[in-house]
């Protein structure tokens, strides 16, 4: 519609966005006339129609097969959009037109904002279902009229109202007619079953909604007074009412045809499954959040233990083994941490590396620089825990054996993230790998949880290489 309005028509930006505020609404006038809409705005010279959008009822047949929008028509073509134009007036005139043998009648709907008329919707309703319509057909349409000549007037949609469509009610989930008191005239069989749900035992007619909804819902002091008004439709809002074994969503609509309000159409949906859903998955998501924050602080445990340990022991070579083991628990709860801060199991995995990043340089303190380039973005958790491990491990083994006691240097991770995989070497500048080395077969330890992870639980590859000029080039391809 973007397009189509700036290409051939003379609307500025705040039109657009009342004609965007319109076509959001609009499912409904489709569905409670039972016709089809097809919105025709003028072009910039005056001389042609186009078609910018269109909707089509999911309450009764379609009048047109095919896709309207970006139709061009010629102005006079078309006597009722010219008069509706025009005159700034709902136009009904005229006989039905056929269309591959089906009856259609045709009528037009001036869009109006701030007194001028932006354009006109044609409403087309296929006659050939036509019969004798009841009670509940008879308030869909008289709804549909009043709603129509609101937006003849200017006065619909309302613009202070942001309405998620696809997560409010439609005619078909429920509707109540109000008059001007809020006295119910008319409940569909929808509406009433949403409020038996929620413990009412009698007919909802002849009763003041709003009060009627008041005395099912929990006794909530203050609030009640402002429930009434709600649910008697004294403004366009959306609200929930919770009561006996139920929960049903309302939107309120005020009807003010002729600029005087006349009633209200009050649309609601029984959403008890839904929200009891919801309940459960927020409670499921706090318990994942407060297992991981568990794993992690045990982990944290462990590391403090190992840590006690190593300071006990005698032998150099075992404290290191040690040392070593208290960083491989500390990147696993890294990532643990993290996830028990989100609401699923994915992660920003760049302040995760870098926080290993940090944890590893621990090792050698002012000699050896870290750094990374480029990013991971989110991973999940099946990748994120075995992952860290692996750049624990490739880090460290790059300080430890890279660089002598008093030798500086640099360690960069650089990372390259595609749409199925992701590349991250560790390259060093230190003193380059011993003659001969096989990465594939060589018995290190830190090497082995390296080639078991990468390949084994990660499916990926890994290589280690002489890096160009000096020193060591790790390269993993991580399929994500």
């Amino acid at each position: 519609m973007n397009d189509l309005v700036r290409e051939h028509t003379a609307l500025d930006d705040s039109d657009l966005e009342w004609l965007h505020l319109l076509v959001s609404e609009w499912q409904l006038l489709s569905d409670l006339s039972f016709a089809d809409l097809v919105l025709w705005v003028p072009t910039r010279d005056g001389t042609r129609y186009v078609s910018v959008a269109q909707m089509r009822p999911n309450t009764g047949p379609t009048s047109y097969q095919d896709d309207m929008v970006g139709h061009l028509v010629p102005r006079g073509r078309r006597p009722l959009l010219d008069a509706a134009l025009d005159e700034g007036r709902i136009v009904r005139e005229g006989d039905p037109e056929w269309r591959e043998e089906v009856p259609v009648r045709v009528e037009s709907i001036p869009v109006r904002r701030e007194g001028r008329v932006l354009g006109v919707i044609a409403r087309n309703t296929n006659l050939l279902t036509v019969r004798t319509p009841s009670r509940l057909e008879l308030t869909y349409l008289q709804s549909a009229s009043d709603l129509a000549q609101m937006i003849a007037a200017g006065t619909f949609p309302f613009p202070a109202e942001q309405v998620d469509m696809d997560a409010s009610p439609r005619a078909g989930d429920g509707l109540i007619r109000l008059d001007a008191d809020g006295i119910v005239q008319y409940a569909s069989p929808n509406a009433l079953s949403a409020y038996h749900r929620l413990g009412l035992a009698a007919d909802l007619v002849g009763h003041q909604l709003g009060k009627t909804t008041a005395e099912l819902a929990p006794e909530r002091g203050p609030v009640d007074e402002a429930l009434v008004k709600l649910a008697s439709g004294w403004a366009p809002r959306e609200f929930e009412v919770e009561g006996g074994d139920g929960v049903i969503q309302l939107r309120a609509i005020p009807l003010s045809p002729k600029g005087v309000r006349t009633g209200s159409l009050v649309l609601l949906r029984d959403v008890t499954e839904l929200r009891r859903r919801e309940r459960e998955l927020i409670t499921k998501d706090a318990t994942i959040r407060e297992i991981h924050h568990r794993v992690k602080n045990n982990l944290q445990t462990v590391a403090a233990l190992l840590r006690l340990q190593a300071r006990r022991m005698d032998s150099d070579r075992a404290r290191e083994a040690l040392e070593e083991a208290v960083r491989r628990v500390g990147s696993i709860a890294i990532v643990h941490e993290t996830l028990s801060q989100t609401l699923d199991e994915s992660v920003e995995f760049d302040e995760i590396a870098d926080r290993v990043l940090a944890m590893v340089a621990e090792i050698s303190p002012g000699r050896v620089a870290t750094r990374r380039s480029g990013r991971f973005g989110v991973l999940t958790a099946e990748v994120a825990t075995p992952l860290s491990m692996v750049l624990t491990e490739l880090l460290q083994n790059a300080l430890e054996h890279g660089f002598g006691q008093d030798e500086s240097g640099t360690v960069e991770v650089g990372v390259v993230r595609g749409r199925d995989c992701v590349t991250v070497t560790v390259q060093d500048d230190g003193r380059g790998l011993p003659e001969g080395f096989d990465a594939q077969q060589a018995g290190n330890l830190g090497l082995q949880i390296v080639r078991t992870l990468v390949v084994g639980e990660l499916g990926g590859t890994f290589d280690m290489v002489p890096a160009p000029g000096r020193g060591t080039r790790v390269v993993l391809e991580l399929p994500v």
